[in-house]
């Protein structure tokens, strides 16, 4: 069995966000069942046709990344009741043609979506706009088991560290499901 590659998009910026350590966590959590690569969008210009092509090279970097690659796992807090504005911005440069030849890259793309927030709802809303934006793109959406990390402060240290004391067991078993879901072939 390859050892699957999976990359991981987080949908906050902030350094130390609690949705980055879940990546982080998650990435410790799969440990050598897969390969496990951040991808990093901060350089990626809003989306306009008026510089679509030639593609910048940010975009054509994270499309590399995704097309290598055996499946995304999206890690986002909830914002307003959706998600980030710069997530959106990447998706939307995603969803686009690569050339005339080459569809956009996440068609079929198995993903798998997880996230964090200091709320009740643990970014319950946005995962679901965020299936319903990736599902309208053609992607393939591991839509069960999916994570939800409410009062995330609650699991995390006086530090701001996630220790995730009640959602270990749950990142677990999405991390295999997620495993076996890019094992259907």
């Amino acid at each position: 069995m390859n050892k699957k590659k999976i990359v991981a998009i987080v949908g906050s910026f902030r350094r130390d966000s609690f949705n980055r350590q879940l990546a982080q966590k998650a990435q410790e959590v799969l440990g050598d069942r897969a390969e496990f690569e951040f991808i990093e969008y901060a350089d990626v210009p809003n989306m306009s046709q008026d510089i679509e092509f030639p593609t910048p090279e940010s975009v054509r970097r994270i499309r590399e990344q995704i097309k290598a690659a055996d499946g995304i796992w999206i890690f986002s807090p909830e914002y307003n009741h959706s998600y980030p504005g710069h997530l959106k911005n990447l998706i939307d440069w995603l969803s686009r043609p690569v050339s005339k030849e080459e569809r956009q890259v996440l068609s079929r793309k198995p993903i798998a979506i997880s996230g964090a927030s200091n709320g009740l709802g643990g970014t319950v809303t946005g995962q679901d706009l965020l299936v319903m934006l990736l599902s309208m793109l053609n992607a393939d959406v591991m839509n069960f088991p999916r994570l939800r990390v409410p009062n995330a402060q609650d699991q995390a240290d006086e530090n701001g560290v996630l220790h995730l004391k009640d959602s270990l067991p749950y990142l677990e078993k999405q991390a295999t499901a997620f495993l076996k879901y890019l094992d259907r072939g």
